[in-house]
């Protein structure tokens, strides 16, 4: 329990506040002492404190190309979020990628999950599902979902991107287990070359 002073200053107010706010039915305090004094649980902390976050929260679109030569495509992207956002009425920021959607490494992906965390984000607005992730969609809504951010597709029936996006990020993935695939060839390689000198 926190006495009108404690919660008070908890909450960002003022005491003289809470105690109009008694007043007027806004808050009532959980009990009043025998002194008459108001006291504030707990649960009337937190529920205020989660309405104060949520109103400061802003909403984000994020918007995404595999290449650069896609450019077109992702100010598209950006100009339909912008004039989606603007009629919520409410605070937003734009995030965008150039990028494949493999590619967990991307700079406003990395911002765009931070925002998450820190608990700033209300709703992620993308066009479609692909532009977040090719992959692991719902790994990523479901960390939003944990932080309380929601994630929206506007326009689900949208047609998707061309295929070539699709076969460049299929590409990617070809290219990545490749590398790895070669390096470790190499490093075979060296243990045998080694091997090969240390006999002779």
């Amino acid at each position: 329990m926190y006495n009108i002073t404690e919660f008070a200053k908890l909450i960002g107010v003022t005491v003289q506040t809470l105690r109009k706010w008694d007043k007027q039915g806004k808050l009532k305090p959980a009990y009043l002492t025998k002194g008459k004094h108001r006291m504030y649980s707990e649960e009337q902390l937190n529920e205020i404190l989660q309405r104060q976050g949520k109103a400061e929260r802003i909403n984000v679109g994020y918007a995404r190309v595999s290449s650069e030569h896609q450019k077109d495509d992702l100010t598209r992207q950006i100009n339909l979020l912008e004039l989606f956002l603007a009629k919520q009425g409410k605070k937003f920021k734009i995030i965008s990628d150039i990028g494949s959607g493999i590619n967990y490494q991307k700079k406003g992906l990395k911002e765009l999950l931070k925002l998450i965390a820190a608990k700033q984000v209300d709703t992620v607005y993308i066009l479609y599902k692909d532009r977040l992730a090719r992959f692991g969609f719902e790994l990523i809504e479901e960390f939003a979902k944990l932080n309380d951010t929601k994630i929206e597709p506007i326009n689900i029936e949208e047609e998707k991107p061309p295929e070539e996006e699709l076969v460049e990020d299929i590409l990617n993935i070809i290219h990545v287990f490749s590398c790895k695939l070669n390096g470790k060839r190499s490093h075979i390689n060296k243990k045998i070359a080694q091997r090969l000198l240390d006999e002779r």
